[in-house]
């Protein structure tokens, strides 16, 4: 007679699988809570204790830890000398396990839980029992997932026994969820220890849902979210309308979400393959809205716009008026929903407390055979940034500068932004030559470029940017200095009578 061991933390249709096992001939081997509710449905249980010969001892924390339990798992039944040995010591075989770990998920996220409380929810048996199950997965059949249970005994009610294929797919069920479950045990530690960089690092994610496509449309792609929900994130964000977003669309609207946190007062980002096309502070959603539109109104049709106010009919009115992919925002007006969603093709996505920007997560980029692993780039200046200039910039120049460097700190390096009236009017950005991008960003402020600044993530290697910037009719800039050419790009702004300031900080973002 076939014999599964049945012990599992969350209960859900445990009891009909039970049943049908029962129905096809099965015995059920059970511990504790689960025996108990076995039972109570009527279900013929034979306790651990009388397959171990020993009691479950330390409130349960040993209690499947024992030979008659890994030996009944783990012999071949095909090879003789396993047999004979199983035969000897008197060790019945367990064909099945059904198992699921304690909640040591569900305990960190719960903010009362204590040290104590998580120390006691690792669970040690349940994964010594499901990996040894797993890797006799030829003759033992495991089920971590409630939603195996009808798949498997449809394959017992038809040919008496789980294909090699169901118990393949099983046991790598089995380590997958080992290995999550480990990892949040070490991240947990690691955190608690404040291990900033582990020798070994293994990094949890769930998948949340199936992506349309990749980067492009022959690639297939998933989207997987942090255990814990990330406040102000796209993972955390509520569609309200539209078709299933695609790989580029979660990336795009996480670059606008990145830059739209450096901003207090009521702004528009509008983004183009994870960069920004236009950026605009107002007094209003609607004049930030306008101030974005205008830096650059081809680059920003199909894009993606990221507001931190609720749209209104009026911001949604001229949202309409081109082709928009994606906008997020804290909040819709309904009168604003019923007008965006005239377009079947924009989707909407609400993210409560869009502005939080202290995350504790690290920053991490995959390359060919390794992950990069950074602090996140929180900061914006040194506390000493100084003007280096003869001339200081005045009240106005200096709110432009703080507007454009924030703008500056988020573009991909080398980046030039020329901003004016908390607005960006012009940007350079992604190009291997600091000039080539002042180039870019003067052009594209065209004749909106006087009395304007400029912000630039990396410092000038030669003056030959900032004779460019005056000669266009910028004012003031922002960079962070310490380049060999510092007294001769100096020089060159008080020539031309700009104010500028050394950060002591750079921004690059590759």
């Amino acid at each position: 007679m076939k014999r599964a061991l049945i012990s599992v933390y969350k209960k859900d249709g445990i009891v009909e699988f039970a049943k049908g096992l029962v129905k096809l001939g099965w015995e059920i081997i059970s511990t504790g809570g689960t025996a108990r509710a076995l039972k109570e449905e009527g279900i013929n249980v034979i306790e651990i204790e009388e397959v171990t010969n020993f009691p479950e001892i330390l409130d349960g924390r040993v209690k499947t830890l024992n030979p008659y339990i890994h030996g009944g798992l783990l012999y071949k039944r095909d090879e003789e000398e396993h047999v004979n040995t199983i035969k000897e010591l008197n060790i019945n075989s367990i064909d099945m396990v059904v198992n699921n770990l304690y909640p040591f998920e569900e305990t960190i996220k719960n903010p009362s839980s204590t040290h104590e409380d998580i120390i006691e929810n690792i669970d040690i048996g349940g994964p010594s029992m499901i990996r040894a199950a797993a890797k006799n997965y030829k003759f033992v059949t495991v089920i971590v997932d409630p939603d195996d249970y009808e798949k498997v005994l449809e394959e017992l009610k038809e040919n008496n026994e789980v294909s090699i294929e169901t118990k393949e797919y099983l046991a790598c069920k089995v380590f997958n969820y080992t290995a999550y479950y480990d990892a949040l045990i070490a991240n947990y530690f690691n955190r608690f220890t404040k291990v900033k960089f582990p020798e070994t690092l293994t990094l949890t994610y769930k998948r949340s849902q199936d992506l349309r496509y990749g980067e492009n449309p022959h690639q297939e792609a998933s989207f997987y979210e942090e255990v814990f929900e990330v406040a102000g994130s796209i993972s955390s964000g509520k569609q309200l309308h539209g078709k299933q977003l695609s790989f580029n669309n979660i990336n795009d609207a996480n670059g606008a979400l990145e830059i739209l946190k450096e901003f207090e007062e009521p702004t528009i980002v509008a983004v183009k393959h994870t960069n920004p096309c236009g950026i605009g502070s107002g007094q209003t959603l609607l004049e930030a809205y306008l101030k974005a539109y205008e830096c650059d109104k081809e680059s920003i049709f199909g894009g993606i716009i990221a507001a931190n106010r609720e749209i209104d009919s009026d911001v949604a009115q001229k949202i309409n008026e081109i082709f928009i992919e994606i906008v997020l925002a804290p909040s819709f007006t309904e009168d604003a929903i019923s007008i965006l969603t005239q377009k079947k093709n924009i989707r909407l996505i609400q993210i409560d407390n869009i502005g939080k920007n202290d995350y504790e997560a690290m920053d991490i980029k995959k390359v060919l055979g390794g992950l990069l692993m950074q602090d996140r780039n929180e900061k914006l200046l040194m506390d000493d940034f100084k003007v280096v200039t003869k001339r200081k910039p005045n009240e106005k120049e200096m709110e432009d500068l703080m507007f454009a460097w924030k703008a500056a700190k988020n573009i991909k390096s080398n980046g030039i932004v020329i901003a004016k009236d908390k607005a960006t009017i012009g940007i350079g950005l992604g190009e291997v030559n600091r000039f080539w991008a002042t180039e870019n960003a003067i052009e594209r402020s065209k004749d909106k470029i006087k009395n304007s600044v400029a912000a630039s993530d990396g410092f000038f290697p030669f003056s030959d940017s900032v004779e460019a910037l005056a000669k266009a009719g910028v004012t003031a800039v922002i960079q962070p200095g310490g380049s060999i050419k510092d007294n001769e790009v100096i020089e060159a702004a008080d020539k031309y009578g700009i104010a500028m300031i050394f950060t002591g900080m750079r921004h690059f973002k590759h």
